[in-house]
């Protein structure tokens, strides 16, 4: 190029000006501070992106380090919640985003999009048994169809690298650098808080008997079917979970079984050795919360519910029978 020549035309009009940022970044971090749960803080932190940035459609996302992978725990905006979706490091926007531990921002994304989706069915087309298989328990992922903006935020405590914050938009440029600075001041405070909360001290003592009688056991019985290779649960032979997730929810379906019991505490799942925990950075309260979600979306007649800091409840209504495969 050897010279630049201006030609008469229409210029394209300034950007809105956008005030109050400050004022809704502040909003949103007392009311995120102010939060004493993680369920609480995830819910706090979406609902601040919508009401106080108008940000419509926006998931957490937390760090399966062993599996080297993110697992989603919370979304908004969108049909499904895509609770339990898996996103491998590295991949796409959000997995480049964990995978570097950098902000990543694209402001015209379809095409991106479209050329995905084209690879993945080329490959669900040529794969064998055992891979389609494989992908039958896949949890589809919430994202939109047709995206045209997109910004990923690592979530970063002490250096270590807890998950990512996700936001996506139907409009062409609708993630600017204001936005970025925003989600990145966001994202720190989230995970800062998760770290807090990771590290409060858990319940020692032995639970307490529940004060009510547990509910009436009526209707077919349940079947639940567990694989050891990858701790998958099926429920009357739909895909429920896997991974810790699945084999700690054995674990209570065994206990429950066997004795009656329905009070646990996170503190003993932590020291059973049969559940082969990740250690403590993993967050053991995030893969609860992910299976009291997924049984929320897929088997009424099961469900957890806290009872306290770091105590739960499973709730059992229809006989069950546990099948391990």
């Amino acid at each position: 190029m050897e010279r630049i020549e201006a030609v008469s035309g229409d210029s394209l009009p300034p950007p809105p000006q956008r005030t109050g940022l400050l004022h809704a970044l502040r909003t949103g971090s007392e009311r995120m501070a102010r939060c004493v749960g993680l369920d609480e803080l995830l819910a706090c932190t979406l609902s601040t992106l919508q009401e106080q940035l108008d940000i419509g459609h926006a998931m957490v996302l937390m760090l399966d380090a062993t599996a080297e992978q993110l697992y989603t725990v919370a979304s908004h905006g969108y049909a499904t919640s895509g609770v339990g979706s898996e996103i491998r490091l590295g991949q796409g926007v959000i997995g480049v985003a964990a995978q570097e531990r950098t902000p990543v921002r694209i402001s015209h994304v379809t095409n991106a999009a479209r050329y995905s989706h084209a690879i993945r069915d080329s490959l669900d087309a040529h794969a064998d048994a055992g891979a389609q298989l494989q992908r039958g328990m896949d949890i589809p992922y919430p994202g939109l169809a047709e995206p045209h903006s997109q910004i990923a935020v690592p979530l970063v405590s002490a250096g270590r690298l807890l998950g990512v914050l996700f936001a996506e938009s139907p409009e062409d440029m609708r993630f600017g650098f204001e936005d970025e600075d925003l989600l990145v001041a966001i994202a720190g405070q989230l995970a800062a808080a998760i770290d807090l909360l990771q590290a409060a001290p858990e319940v020692t003592a032995e639970p307490q008997p529940a004060t009510a009688h547990p509910p009436a056991l009526s209707g077919a019985a349940l079947r639940v079917r567990h694989f050891a290779a990858n701790d998958s649960v099926f429920i009357n032979d739909d895909y429920l979970i896997k991974g810790v997730a699945g084999a700690i929810f054995c674990k209570l379906l065994r206990d429950h079984l066997a004795s009656g019991r329905v009070d646990f505490t996170n503190r003993e799942l932590r020291l059973d050795p049969a559940l082969r925990l990740p250690d403590v950075a993993d967050n053991l309260e995030a893969r609860l919360l992910l299976l009291q979600r997924r049984l929320q979306e897929n088997s009424p007649h099961i469900h957890i519910e806290k009872t306290g800091r770091g105590r739960f409840r499973l709730c059992v209504l229809r006989p069950l029978v546990l099948e391990d495969a």
